[in-house]
């Protein structure tokens, strides 16, 4: 864990502040630049609740980008909410990945943690959150996450549909 002030990795570095300590570093701001300030506020506030630390691993993307992802498919899609929306020109999509041990880490286990922290940080807030581990609002719900995914997977795999599950995107739903 790096000191207060460090921030090298961008992800939350610990600090002496009430809640879970962490903090975002100056990867994590980075990657804010430009998101809708209702999403920034659900994401430090989760990040004060969480139980796992965790990095702002995408926030803004310009449409290259968003091509190459598309094209390896780690996106399904061009109409992303990672790109300036219409309207307020503004991200309205993040990808909180767990920090575990040293290291960015895509493992359910943390990023359960992570999506209760945004679901109650959200719900507090009033801001409605689409969670891409199940594509549906989870603000206000109180079905675990862990269930959440498994209705999502069961529901594509009954209409014939491959699953995508994206356990560390959260986007605004307005």
């Amino acid at each position: 864990m790096t000191k207060k002030g460090e921030g090298r990795s961008g992800r939350g570095a610990k600090s002496a502040e009430a809640g879970s300590g962490f903090r975002l570093g100056a990867r994590s701001l980075k990657e804010l630049d430009g998101v809708h300030p209702d999403l920034i506020r659900v994401v430090e506030r989760a990040l004060e609740l969480s139980p796992v630390d965790f990095s702002v691993h995408d926030g803004i993307r310009t449409v290259a980008e968003q091509r190459r992802y598309v094209a390896s498919g780690v996106s399904k899609t061009m109409d992303s909410k990672h790109l300036k929306q219409d309207g307020d020109g503004k991200g309205h999509a993040v990808d909180l990945v767990p920090y575990v041990n040293g290291k960015l880490r895509w493992e359910w286990g943390p990023i359960y943690g992570i999506a209760e922290a945004v679901r109650q940080a959200a719900t507090e807030l009033g801001v409605r959150i689409r969670w891409g581990g199940s594509w549906q609002v989870f603000t206000g719900t109180t079905v675990p996450v862990e269930e959440l995914v498994e209705l999502y997977v069961e529901k594509r795999r009954s209409q014939g549909r491959v699953p995508f599950r994206d356990g560390p995107h959260y986007e605004l739903r307005m």
